[in-house]
């Protein structure tokens, strides 16, 4: 996978394509693909607002609750086997 393109390349792309250049055209001067531009245009017009969909950071928000989710329920599970694990070993035989 190439590597992430900084923020100030990627705002600069957006802006030479705000100013009236054609997308191919701009991006084969960057050396970037077409459809990566157009990727970038679609994230932009969605986190400003132009278009419906998740934003940028409320993906991210998503993701970290969805993270810290899994932890929880992972933690839950545990303590779910150590206390029947504990309710076993107290119990008196008869």
């Amino acid at each position: 996978m190439p590597a992430a393109h900084p923020p100030e390349f990627r705002r600069r792309a957006l802006d030479l394509v705000a100013q009236g250049n054609p997308v191919g055209q701009t991006a084969r001067d960057l050396g970037i693909s077409e459809s990566c531009l157009r990727n970038w245009m679609n994230r932009d017009a969605v986190d400003t607002g132009r278009k419906a969909g998740v934003t940028t950071d409320e993906h991210k928000e998503l993701v970290e609750l969805r993270r810290r989710n899994r932890v929880l329920e992972m933690e839950i599970e545990i303590l779910k086997r150590a206390s029947a694990y504990f309710a076993r070993e107290n119990v008196l035989p008869k």
